[in-house]
């Protein structure tokens, strides 16, 4: 299992290009902005494309579904709570602000559980709701893509439309920190960590 990291938009969003490298078949995680820096990267490694994969509907995560779509004809998926972020004004405004292109409704809707084959290799979704309704990461053999459930040092906000921080400290105990501590966590912004590094240091899991 292989990946690649680009840091997209005025967010600074990480975008993820993961990939199976015997089959060259790739999933773009979270593609927020800039699509013109994440065409070169599929293009250098010879990739395949065949889905993409939001962790959450936050325009920052979302805002070059369309240009990726576009290009590779390949599906969008997203977990269904999330559906009402993609209409959601204020996220509509700040979309324009930073030059983020509105989402296509996805073409898959993601549930707890579920395995996203990328090549040999399987994704697997785990619902983490908290920063939105509808947030998931993406686990696969010691990597975790954690969107913005967990950070180097932080967690993700919980004061934005559909935010909970019960339900993201439910999230974190009962889903994310029953993984192994080598787990490596890449965030939706930052720094990677690993679940033992965030066990011991990070102040919101005390």
């Amino acid at each position: 299992m292989s990946y690649q990291q680009v840091v997209v938009g005025p967010l600074e969003t990480n975008c993820y290009i993961y990939y199976c490298e015997e089959t060259l078949e790739c999933a773009v995680i979270d593609p927020g902005a800039e699509a013109e820096k994440i065409f070169p990267i599929i293009t250098s490694f010879q990739l395949r494309p065949v889905i993409i994969l939001n962790t959450h509907g936050h325009v920052d995560h979302t805002g070059a579904n369309v240009e990726i779509k576009e290009r590779y004809h390949i599906p969008i998926a997203l977990h269904s709570a999330d559906l009402p972020l993609l209409e959601e004004s204020l996220q509509l405004e700040f979309g324009l602000m930073v030059g983020a292109s509105p989402t296509p409704r996805p073409d898959q809707l993601l549930a707890d559980g579920d395995e996203i084959p990328v090549g040999r290799q399987v994704l697997k979704v785990i619902h983490t709701p908290g920063h939105s309704p509808g947030s998931v990461c993406f686990h696969t053999g010691n990597i975790l893509f954690a969107g913005d459930t967990l950070f180097c040092g932080g967690v993700g906000r919980t004061d934005l439309p559909g935010g909970s921080w019960k339900q993201l400290s439910q999230s974190l105990k009962n889903r994310i920190m029953t993984l192994p501590d080598e787990t490596i966590v890449l965030p939706g912004h930052g720094p990677r960590t690993t679940i033992g590094e965030e066990r011991d240091s990070n102040p919101f899991l005390e």
